[in-house]
C-alpha cells in the first residue's frame, strides 16, 4: 500500500511539474504574466522559459519514472516548496480575511502547500518507494 501511494504521488507531483513545464516551454507568455503577477516578476524574461520549462518537464519525467531519485526528490522539493512559498499569503489566507481582501484572495492557490507537503513526503519516505525505477534496476 505505502509503494503503491507512493507511486500515485510520483505521478500526481511529477504531472504538476510537466504541465508547469509545459506551459513555460510553449506558452511562455503565460509563465510571464503569472511571473509578473505573482512572484514579483522572478523568472519573467522570456529567453528562460523554453529552457526552464525543458528542463521541468524533464525533472517531472524523471519523478514520475523514480530514476535518480537521489537528486531528481530534492530538486523537485525545492521548485515545489519555493513556489509555495512565494505565494505563502495565499495560503496562509485563501479566503481573504486578514492578508489578501475579497478582490486579491485566490483559493486555487491553497493546494500548493498539498503539492509542497507531498514532495516533502517522497523525500522521507523514499525507502518504501518500491516501485520506483531506481528500486528495480538495483535488483539486476
Amino acid at each position: 500500500m505505502k509503494a503503491a501511494l507512493l507511486l500515485a504521488l510520483r505521478v500526481t507531483t511529477g504531472a504538476l511539474l510537466i504541465i508547469w513545464g509545459s506551459i513555460k516551454a510553449f506558452a511562455p507568455e503565460i509563465a510571464v504574466h503569472v511571473s509578473d503577477k505573482y512572484y514579483d516578476g522572478a523568472i519573467s524574461e522570456n529567453a528562460l522559459q523554453m529552457p526552464l520549462g525543458i528542463a521541468q518537464i524533464m525533472l517531472g519525467v524523471l519523478v514520475i519514472v523514480g530514476l535518480f531519485r537521489m537528486v531528481v526528490y530534492p530538486l523537485q522539493a525545492i521548485v515545489l516548496v519555493v513556489g509555495a512559498l512565494a505565494i505563502w499569503q495565499y495560503l496562509l489566507d485563501p479566503l481573504g480575511l486578514y492578508l489578501l481582501t475579497e478582490g486579491t484572495r485566490n483559493i486555487l492557490f491553497f493546494p500548493s502547500s498539498t503539492v509542497a507537503v507531498a514532495s516533502l513526503i517522497l523525500l522521507a519516505f523514499k525507502e518504501f518507494d518500491t516501485l520506483s525505477a531506481d528500486r528495480l534496476l538495483s535488483k539486476r
